[in-house]
């Protein structure tokens, strides 16, 4: 297991009872998590200092409940980067700590590149890859469907003072735009992707992983330069196995370029019982 362990605006307090309890900077929020399955262990009053807390309804969704007065948004920091918070409809926060561990390699492996590097970061989300590249002196090109998000991630970038750095943002269906950029014959020198279990379009085209992920790992393949850095895969998916990225990985870039795969579970230790959450898995593919 990966350990996004060197947090200090981040803090997973406790888990128990369906839910997480954690740290944001200076705001204290609980939210569910369905991999916790074991009960709060009593006597621990950190859960009373939850200033919201997310009830998931039955029905699907949910809704937040305010303890206490909570900022619209607020700032949280990693390393030299900075991030907006703010709770939305859909329990998230715009951020997912665990990927600091993505982060910080991403950032060594295109500082120690010594040659420019340009990324292309797809289901690109709020953009912490994205800053965590541009940070590291890599050109990145940022795809996501939801104009929302992607404003945040702009918001993200400049927030970081990333904002005279090369970084391209684009608002489209994901597999639409890399057939665009097949097209154009424009390549990139490493690939992150972090795709949903099920998702739509801007235009209403319906993308489900279990069906489109090979494919497009094979597709996205071809528009690698001839010496590719990295290639990444984050997945939140439930059931899906690192072995099963492995072999995607393998059959696709690793045939095609060599190198080597990395895969497994990535975690956030847990103050109070230093365990360990499991929070998805990720598939790195890199040069040799």
């Amino acid at each position: 297991m990966f350990y996004a362990n060197d947090w200090k605006d981040y803090e997973l307090i406790d888990t128990g009872d369906g839910d997480k309890l954690e740290r944001w900077g200076d705001v204290v929020l609980r939210r569910p998590d369905p991999q916790i399955i074991w009960p709060i262990s009593k006597g621990n009053g950190a859960w009373q200092q939850a200033a919201a807390h997310y009830h998931r309804s039955t029905s699907g969704g949910g809704q937040w409940e305010t303890k206490r007065p909570l900022p619209e948004r607020w700032v949280i920091g990693y390393d030299k980067l900075s991030f907006y918070i703010k709770p939305t409809g859909f329990k998230h926060t715009g951020l997912f700590p665990e990927q600091a561990v993505n982060w910080r390699w991403m950032m060594d492996k295109i500082a120690a590149a010594g040659r420019p590097v340009k990324v292309l970061n797809l289901f690109a989300y709020t953009g912490g890859a994205t800053v965590a590249c541009a940070s590291a002196g890599a050109e990145v090109c940022h795809v996501d469907a939801s104009k929302g998000v992607v404003q945040w991630a702009k918001e993200n970038v400049q927030l970081s003072g990333l904002a005279d750095r090369p970084v391209r943002f684009i608002t489209d269906d994901v597999f639409k735009f890399v057939q665009r950029e097949e097209r154009r014959g424009n390549k990139y020198d490493a690939i992150i992707m972090d795709p949903p279990s099920y998702g739509r379009g801007p235009n209403g085209e319906t993308w489900k992983l279990e069906t489109n992920l090979y494919p497009f790992v094979e597709f996205c393949s071809g528009i690698l330069s001839d010496k590719p850095l990295f290639f990444l895969i984050n997945s939140y998916t439930t059931g899906l196995s690192p072995t099963v990225m492995h072999n995607i990985l393998s059959m696709t870039v690793g045939r095609k370029y060599g190198g080597s795969i990395t895969c497994g579970e990535i975690g956030l230790p847990i103050t109070s019982s230093k365990l360990f959450l499991p929070a998805g898995i990720l598939s790195r593919w890199e040069s040799k």
